[in-house]
């Protein structure tokens, strides 16, 4: 079986993102498909990470195509002019990109992207395309492929409206169009798969005409060949804390940080002990919280293989997850590299999907984000039995290979089986009268091709 993986979020983009459809290209072949690879060539990202392309399987083709949007630069100089000016023009910068740019600013990729992906259905006809969002924008490739005959499986490593009109602000008549658009396009699908459970019942509610039997929960997991057999220990003269990954509005860490002035103020001995490192990216709206306060660390973004030794360093991991609409849907993708390395993980969040896996697989402790007082004992505690030796370093969380990534692309690879064969059993006519939803793609693309581009031919 051969299949394409469509997917912005592809090294050398950096960040957890990019991990499932990495260690899904690489370990597919092991369970005996053939993937390919379409991604952006010019990602207008935050993030880049040379040292993944190195899990790419050199067998494994991937297929570049360029993006219309400005470089990731550009982007924040912009952001910045209109900061300079008054507050009101830089809103009205944001507001009009939302607003023109549904349902998100990669839909300036699919041009290109749709142009690669009709070209090399056309010449290789490879059984499945699978699509993996965010960027969601991508989904209005599925109806490219259903037309040439492949099967059609889209991945939600996110939720798109649900998430897009909360945590991400969406605009209100973009987030309807949005919600229209997904509906449309869940249309094109032959299977879908979702990054937790959570999602797939939201799936299901919200749209009635999806059969359960196509909507398979598979969650992000660990790559074993990530960690190296010798790893760091943590130091003995300090309590280390730390939290891999992007700090913003999803992940604020505004409440632990307030526990650990509290425990500064209160409990100066003990404080002088703890060490909180933040590694990883932190956006601009959350750098407030951090100023001034003590014992804290921030590294910037590191590479992967830089980011598991830190968590091999720490006494203890951190997960954040505020307390946000559709919050209580997600687990960070991080939570199970911290299983696989069995460390003692705080995880700070609501009630919920996370505080559910970690309870069900005893991976540490789970307080709400907002307790301040909770959280500050807590440290105080782990303080004390630092200082007297009787600290607990490392985790027996139960059934951890459950999430080995080898495991996930067998789980992958029976979803396109699924849907190759809901393909089959579908009518499918390879030229005539094509769906609405093909249609809406060819729209798209047409309407944000650069000048003097024709539009992508099926």
């Amino acid at each position: 079986m051969r299949v394409v993986i469509v997917s912005y979020a592809f090294p050398p983009v950096g960040g957890a993102g990019v991990q499932r459809m990495l260690k899904l290209a690489k370990y597919l072949p092991s369970a005996g498909v053939t993937p390919t690879i379409l991604s952006v060539d010019n990602a207008s990202v935050p993030l880049r990470d040379e040292t993944l392309s190195s899990d790419i399987p050199a067998a494994v083709e991937v297929i570049r195509a360029r993006t219309l949007e400005p470089g990731y630069a550009a982007k924040q100089r912009a952001w910045s002019a209109a900061a300079d000016g008054r507050r009101s023009a830089r809103s009205a910068v944001i507001g009009i990109a939302k607003r023109l740019l549904v349902p998100d600013p990669q839909v300036l990729w699919l041009p290109a992207a749709s142009r690669a992906l009709a070209r090399r259905l056309r010449a290789a006809h490879d059984d499945v395309v699978l699509v993996s969002g965010p960027p969601f924008s991508q989904f209005a490739l599925a109806p490219i492929a259903r037309h040439f005959g492949a099967a059609v499986v889209l991945d939600y490593r996110d939720e798109w409206t649900t998430l897009s009109g909360g945590i991400y602000e969406m605009a209100g008549a973009s987030r309807s169009a949005s919600a229209a658009l997904e509906s449309l396009l869940l249309r094109s699908q032959d299977a879908i798969t979702t990054a937790t459970a959570a999602f797939r019942d939201g799936l299901l509610a919200r749209f009635s005409f999806l059969s359960p039997e196509r909507v398979v929960a598979i969650e992000n997991g660990y790559d074993p060949a990530d960690f190296p057999q010798e790893l760091p220990t943590p130091p003995d003269d300090r309590l280390v804390v730390t939290y891999v990954g992007t700090v913003f509005r999803l992940t604020r860490a505004a409440g632990l940080l307030a526990a650990v002035r509290q425990v500064h103020a209160r409990h100066p001995e003990l404080a002088a002990r703890l060490e909180v490192r933040f590694v990883g990216r932190i956006v601009d709206t959350e750098a407030p919280f951090f100023d001034g306060v003590p014992g804290v660390v921030r590294t910037g973004y590191v590479d992967h293989s830089e980011a598991v030794m830190e968590q091999a360093r720490c006494h203890l991991a951190l997960c954040l997850l505020a307390d946000v609409p559709g919050a209580e849907r997600i687990y960070p993708a991080k939570i199970f590299e911290t299983m696989a390395l069995r460390k003692p993980c705080l995880a700070l969040c609501p009630t919920g999907a996370l505080a559910k896996l970690v309870k069900a697989h005893r991976v540490g402790d789970v307080i709400h984000p907002d307790d301040v007082s909770a959280i500050a004992r807590f440290l105080v505690e782990r303080l004390v039995a630092h200082e007297n030796g009787t600290l607990q370093t490392e985790s027996a969380p139960i059934d951890v290979e459950r999430f080995d990534r080898r495991r996930q692309a067998r789980a992958f690879a029976e979803v396109m089986d699924l849907a190759r064969e809901n393909c089959r059993n579908r009518a499918r006519p390879r030229t005539g009268r094509v769906s609405s939803a093909w249609t809406t793609s060819r729209r798209w693309a047409h309407h944000y091709r650069s000048p003097g581009r024709s539009s992508p031919r099926p």
